[in-house]
């Protein structure tokens, strides 16, 4: 029985996705849950799983092409009615009646994460491209074409993709690496200098990072070459123009305060080894934030508010949007009903999400309705930010780098001294038109306080 894959909807305002890489094309045989193609949205680039096992029979779509939701795309046979039939490879259909966008170069767009590490792979013999998806090897069709015309083994490369698997950028670093290793100019040229190997990434059953302010500490892909002309993805294009809207439609204003961070700094290095030992969670000052500005949420929630027409909506739940770097990109996954978690689990919650965002596994309800978003602007060094409201939010806080520095403190009897504090500056941008000055003044300094004098359970 033919099954039909359709273009998922990745969220309540997505209308279409742009396919960037089949990962089985016709003919092909695949597994339930086994990824099947890749696609960018403005939202989110993922992974799209087959929802039966089976024989791929057509792909209906080029790479690049963007697909309006509920589309099918794609059509499996089911494995059932496959079994002792050879897998012969089905002419793709002609695509439907229906506006169809291209996007140049969007192959690229959806990259792998670079935290997505290879396991190290232990030598073996060659073995041909054309014997790669008999060994169940899930290379694309684009990395084994572009292994065989320079005569590159795909086993001796270690990917960076999803399980390790060779992406076109690990194909094009090892050709850039080969070529400067034997001086020649032909990209086809044979040497045996391998890629490095990305850190392996911590198994699950280990502590995994909670902050999204750790950049990504693998190598970048690689980067376009001087006087290149290279089109927008399709995130990088919709980011534009959501930037561009909401600078436009919101009259943005920030305030910048100076918090006091000594008290939090002292408790996390005094807590941290036993809160990852009890918890499996690293214990990072991203959730002492959110939870800081969720109690303060509670207390002004016109700051948790939204502009709709001529009226504010109140939300009943606070929606943390948290957002997340990406090397392709930027992604704002949401803790829904934050106000309703205690500290350990909205630091799970941020581990987890900025996890599964980084390795495209994000859910479609996980990357919409947000009421108030985290930004962190400071993972480079700088100060603070002034950041873009996240639509329809009425506001966004940017953390600021963490630094020691002298400050002047005075005492209940009038003394001045000066004293080494571990300070970090915070900017609120916020909606003129429903949050007054005044309003964010008392928001964040009630912030402020919180942090400053932190007394809540992280256990």
């Amino acid at each position: 029985m033919p099954n039909e894959v359709t273009m998922p909807q990745m969220g309540e305002s997505i209308f279409e996705g742009t396919i960037t890489r089949w990962l089985k094309k016709a003919g092909d045989q695949i597994e339930k849950d086994e990824p099947l193609f890749e696609i960018s949205t403005d939202k989110v680039d993922a992974e799209i799983p087959s929802p039966v096992a089976g024989i791929v029979r057509e792909t209906r779509f080029p790479e690049g092409a963007t697909v309006q939701v509920n589309t099918v795309v794609a059509v499996i046979e089911d494995a059932a009615e496959t079994a002792g039939a050879p897998s012969t490879a089905a002419p793709p259909a002609a695509p439907p009646q229906q506006a169809v966008e291209l996007q140049p170069g969007a192959e690229s767009a959806a990259r792998a994460p670079v935290d997505e590490a290879a396991p190290t792979q232990s030598k073996k013999a060659p073995v041909p491209v054309e014997e790669e998806s008999a060994r169940h090897v899930r290379y694309s069709p684009l990395v084994r074409r572009m292994a065989k015309d320079n005569n590159i083994d795909l086993n001796q490369l270690r990917g960076t993709g999803p399980e390790g698997r060779v992406t076109k950028e690990d194909i094009l670093r090892y050709l850039k690496q080969r070529e400067a290793a034997s001086a020649q100019p032909s990209i086809s040229a044979v040497s045996e200098a391998p890629i490095p190997a990305p850190e392996p990434r911590t198994p699950t059953t280990k502590a995994v990072s909670v902050s999204s302010a750790q950049p990504a500490t693998s190598a970048p892909p690689p980067a376009s070459l001087p006087g290149e002309v290279v089109p927008l993805t399709k995130m990088r294009a919709i980011i534009a123009q959501r930037m561009a809207e909401s600078a436009q439609i919101a009259p943005h204003v920030h305030t910048v305060f100076r918090v006091d961070m000594t008290r939090i700094v002292q408790l996390r290095e005094r807590e941290k080894a036993k809160f990852e030992q009890h918890n499996g969670v690293k214990l990072t000052y991203m959730p002492f934030i959110a939870v800081a500005a969720v109690l303060t949420l509670r207390k002004f929630p016109i700051v948790n508010a939204s502009l709709e027409g001529d009226s504010i909506r109140y939300h009943q739940n606070i929606n943390l949007g948290i957002a997340v770097a990406l090397d392709w990109g930027l992604i704002v996954p949401v803790i829904k009903q934050a106000e309703e978690r205690n500290f350990l689990g909205v630091a799970r919650s941020i581990a987890d999400l900025a996890e599964r965002a980084r390795g495209k596994r994000l859910k479609p309800d996980e990357i919409s309705g947000s009421t108030f978003t985290l930004t962190n602007s400071g993972i480079f060094g700088e100060e603070f930010g002034t950041p873009i409201i996240n639509q329809p939010d009425s506001a966004i806080l940017a953390i600021g780098g963490l630094r020691k520095d002298p400050i002047v403190l005075t005492d209940e009897h009038g003394n001045d001294s000066i004293a080494i504090r571990s300070i970090q500056h915070f900017c609120l941008g916020f909606d003129h038109r429903i949050i007054d000055g005044s309003d964010a003044g008392r928001f964040m300094n009630e912030f402020k306080k919180t942090l400053e004098n932190w007394n809540q359970q992280i256990d």
